[in-house]
């Protein structure tokens, strides 16, 4: 089987950024098929191609994966306008490809919505491939519940799409229980849709060995937490410095919060830490999957923090809760939800209510003061990791399902 694969945001493990994509696309190889990615140059991604683009593109093959990377550069500071624009052009771009090349089954995964666009193109035209689109977030339920866009014309365009995407699939994977639950609710039988969550890279990311110390900075500070990822809206990074002015006025000096990663808000943190004097707070670039697998371990608790929009709570599969718990360090949670029922459960963290920035000091106060629950709670992750969310047993899955569409399609 030959899969004609489409992200937009693709990256392997020498990007800063989810690296789902590519070791399912590994996996697909590994089992005997063969994978053709289309991409574009996004700012935190690293599709492992080099040299100048040739018209527009550059091509090439990475670990078995043939990939067609469009030089359509984008961030996560673009504005809205420029972001759509980008998402547009690569859309249109992938369409000729859809409906010309040869290939078995085409698969599709958001972000962006606009992702599905080739898929519709390709089902349109009376082709007749498999068409199997991944939703990673639920478009426009949550961009309307976080408020970043209010026009309603926009939201009913991409209400329109999202419709289109999911009646025009033959098959759907939701990333967490929510989205598989928002997609059936748009008139999708349960039978056409799977959830398959991001997963575990429990060979990248391990427990605490004799490798390189994170941060020189921090090696002498006695606890350490750290949050991974965008510095965006979404992310509500501001309820993290309430957390440090909490943690100065409590005289807890041994407690210093690391923010690696990069967004559109970073610069206004790093402003009103610099103003509140919260010296406890430490920012830092974006670095590679293979440098954050050095460097999880050597923390003492990973911050998994997201604004208090509900559309959160079951719709959300974050990539630095599987990499913390593979890492094997607990887990401190701001909001409700699936990943914080799971962390309950499991005891591999703590899970405090949106909006209290006094619980979610006392959540680390108490784990600097217990190494040995820091220690049950991470090993209790790892163990998780390995149950339930180990790549390899996802991707199987995930190209299981594949398998089984295409059969059923063909």
């Amino acid at each position: 089987m030959h899969v004609l694969y489409f992200h937009q945001h693709f990256s392997t493990p020498k990007g800063a950024t989810g690296i789902r994509s590519y070791e399912m696309a590994r996996r697909l190889t590994e089992r005997g098929h063969k994978v053709t990615m289309v991409c574009g140059s996004y700012g935190q991604g690293k599709s492992g191609l080099t040299g100048e683009p040739v018209r527009g593109r550059r091509t090439g093959t990475v670990d078995g994966i043939d990939i067609i990377e469009f030089s359509l550069p984008y961030s996560n500071n673009d504005g809205f306008l420029k972001r759509s624009i980008t998402f547009m052009r690569f859309a249109l771009r992938s369409i000729g490809i859809a409906l010309w090349s040869r290939f078995d089954l085409l698969f599709a995964t958001s972000t962006p919505l606009t992702a599905g666009i080739p898929g519709i193109a390709m089902r349109l035209s009376g082709r007749g491939k498999p068409f199997v689109f991944e939703v990673r977030d639920l478009w426009p339920e949550l961009p309307r519940e976080m408020g970043v866009i209010t026009n309603p014309l926009v939201l009913w365009a991409m209400s329109v799409l999202e419709w289109f995407s999911y009646h025009t699939a033959h098959g759907i994977i939701g990333l967490a229980p929510g989205i598989e639950q928002g997609i059936q609710r748009r008139g999708i039988k349960p039978e056409r849709t799977t959830m398959i969550p991001n997963g575990a890279d429990l060979n990248l990311f391990q427990p605490k060995t004799e490798r390189q110390a994170p941060l020189d900075d921090l090696k002498d500070v006695p606890f350490k937490a750290v949050f991974t990822g965008a510095h965006g809206i979404a992310n509500g990074l501001d309820a993290v410095l309430d957390c440090a002015a909490e943690l100065k006025q409590r005289g807890r000096d041994d407690i210093a919060l690391a923010f690696i990663g990069d967004g559109k808000l970073k610069a206004g943190l790093i402003e009103r830490a610099e103003k509140e004097g919260l010296d406890n707070c430490r920012f830092y670039d974006p670095v590679p999957k293979t440098r954050l697998a050095e460097m999880l371990p050597h923390f003492d608790a990973g911050l998994m923090i997201l604004a208090n929009i509900p559309a959160f709570y079951y719709g959300t599969s974050p990539n630095k809760f599987f990499d913390y718990i593979s890492a094997g360090i607990p887990v401190v949670n701001n909001y409700p939800g699936w990943l914080a029922d799971m962390i309950g459960e499991h005891g591999c963290g703590v899970a405090v209510p949106p909006g209290h920035p006094k619980l979610l000091a006392e959540a680390l106060c108490d784990l600097a003061e217990n190494p040995q629950k820091r220690a049950d709670m991470g090993n209790a992750g790892r163990k998780l990791a390995e149950a339930q969310f180990g790549r390899a047993l996802l991707a199987d899955r995930w190209v299981d399902y594949l398998e089984r569409i295409h059969e059923k399609v063909t």
